[in-house]
Formats: C-alpha cells, sequence, structure tokens
C-alpha cells in the first residue's frame, strides 16, 4: 500500500507539475507582450504629459483672450447703449419738433383760408383795359392779385447757448442742407 500511495502522490505530483508549467508558460507569453507595450506604453504617457503640459501652458493665454474680449464687447454694450439713449432723446425731440412745425403749418393754412373766407365779398370790377403800348404791363400788373407770400419755414439757428448735443447738430445741419 505504501507503493501505491507513493506511486499516487507521485501522479498527483506530475499533474500538478505540468499545470504549472503550461502556466508558467502562458505567464511568459504575457510578460513577453507586457515588456513589449510597454515601450508603446512610455511613449503614450510621454505624450499625454507633453498634451498636458501645452494646455496648462495655453490656460493663462486663453484667459487673457476671454478677458480683453469680455473687455471690448462689455465697452462696446457701453457704447451702444450711450448711443441708443442719444438716439431715443433725439427722436423725442425730432417728434416734438415735428408736432410743433405741423401745427404752425396747420395755423398758417388756417390763416391764410379765415381771412379769404371771412373778408366781406367785394364787387368786382371788370378790369379797365389798358392802354396798348407804354402802360400795357403797368394795367396788367394792376389787374391781377399779388401772389399770397408762403408761410416762413423756422430757421435752426445754431448758438453758443444751444445745449444740443453733437449729433443733433449735426441732423440739423443735415436738414438745412436738404432745403
Amino acid at each position: 500500500m505504501d507503493d501505491k500511495l507513493n506511486l499516487l502522490l507521485d501522479v498527483i505530483i506530475i499533474v500538478l507539475l505540468a499545470a504549472t508549467i503550461v502556466y508558467a508558460v502562458i505567464l511568459n507569453s504575457r510578460l513577453a507582450q507586457l515588456r513589449d507595450n510597454r515601450d508603446d506604453l512610455a511613449r503614450l504617457v510621454a505624450a499625454f504629459n507633453d498634451a498636458t503640459a501645452r494646455a496648462e501652458s495655453g490656460i493663462p493665454r486663453l484667459r487673457r483672450a476671454a478677458e480683453e474680449a469680455g473687455t471690448a464687447l462689455q465697452e462696446r454694450v457701453e457704447k451702444a447703449q450711450t448711443l441708443r439713449d442719444d438716439l431715443a432723446f433725439m427722436i423725442e425731440r425730432a417728434d416734438s419738433m415735428a408736432g410743433k412745425l405741423e401745427n404752425s403749418v396747420r395755423q398758417a393754412r388756417e390763416e391764410v383760408r379765415t381771412p379769404a373766407a371771412s373778408a366781406p365779398s367785394m364787387p368786382q370790377v371788370a378790369p379797365a383795359r389798358a392802354p396798348r403800348g407804354k402802360g400795357a404791363a403797368s394795367a396788367a400788373s394792376i389787374a391781377e392779385p399779388a401772389p399770397m407770400p408762403e408761410p416762413e419755414e423756422p430757421e435752426f439757428i445754431e448758438s453758443a447757448e444751444d445745449e444740443r448735443s453733437e449729433a443733433e447738430r449735426e441732423l440739423l445741419r443735415a436738414l438745412q442742407a436738404v432745403r
């Protein structure tokens, strides 16, 4: 029995040694792959480190550029708001001036119509025949009524006390130039 037990133990040891050898061969091949890939891994890690360093060095430049762009944008927004306020003021002034002009034109038209309508009707006298010759022109001028003067348009006069903005003064100059 001792022999059988020894033989059984020897077979078990042989099987375990064979499994160990197979495992050692597999492990050796994997370690060889790891060694081969270690160089690739080292290059990959180095490239990653370089990319990280470049990204970190670019962050302050990017931050400065963003701050400069933000400052420039803020300045433009403030300038646009100022221009918007100026334009709104100019529009209000122009509306009020247009209303005043419209009222003065309406009043002038009413004044022109009112005297003609309220004037007593005068008998129309047939014009005398003018003698032919030197006095013909003077007789014709007497027979025709004198043309009514057109209502005067208000002039926009610039003065030192005028508290208009530069844009308003330019607008007024342009309006005067159009006439």
